[in-house]
């Protein structure tokens, strides 16, 4: 395990190679702050996503249409460049007999996008965990998302998202389920 001040050893190092004094004034105080933030910012590896779907309801009233969840925030970072992977993920599923509050598919997002990853993986993940807990007919998840290791360097194309989906069941196999899921995330 790295401890704090380690972290923050790194960091100062960082400062020094990218050609700035970590002793001056305005940086003395930049590694704690970064250490802390990355704690924050990769709170995923705390975490095991399946926990946050622990308790499901089996009283659905005979619900058996598409859950949809639109416009979760995802912060994550690329794990090639550590930079930030900023953008929206869209989740649903088709219950068979069991549903799970939505503010938990929300954490279960989050959970995995708190790490480093790439985008790919994490659109599986997602579609995964819930297909594992729930085990619904069919799962979708779309994530759309801008990437900075490619809008702030390297090619430098601002505005620029990649668009991901992981599809499972009927929602995959079935066209008119598929059509509807994908009109639901895009929200029209």
């Amino acid at each position: 395990m790295v401890t704090q001040q380690e972290a923050e050893a790194a960091v100062r190092t960082l400062i020094a190679w990218a050609g700035d004094d970590p002793q001056r004034e305005g940086l003395l105080d930049t590694p704690a702050r970064v250490a802390r933030s990355y704690r924050e910012l990769f709170a995923g590896y705390g975490s095991n996503p399946l926990d946050y779907m622990e308790r499901t309801f089996e009283e659905v009233g005979g619900y058996d249409e598409l859950v949809v969840l639109r416009d979760i925030p995802v912060i994550s970072f690329c794990e090639h460049h550590m930079l930030p992977v900023i953008g929206r993920a869209h989740v649903g599923y088709l219950p068979t007999d069991r549903v799970v509050g939505i503010s938990k598919l929300a954490r279960v997002v989050q959970g995995y996008a708190r790490r480093l990853q790439i985008q790919e993986k994490l659109t599986a993940e997602i579609a995964g965990a819930i297909d594992k807990v729930l085990k619904p007919k069919g799962v979708g998840v779309v994530i759309e998302a801008e990437h900075s290791c490619m809008t702030l360097r390297g090619v430098n194309t601002p505005g620029a998202s990649l668009t991901t989906s992981h599809l499972t069941g009927v929602i995959r196999d079935d066209a008119r389920t598929r059509e509807e899921f994908l009109r639901l995330a895009r929200g029209s």
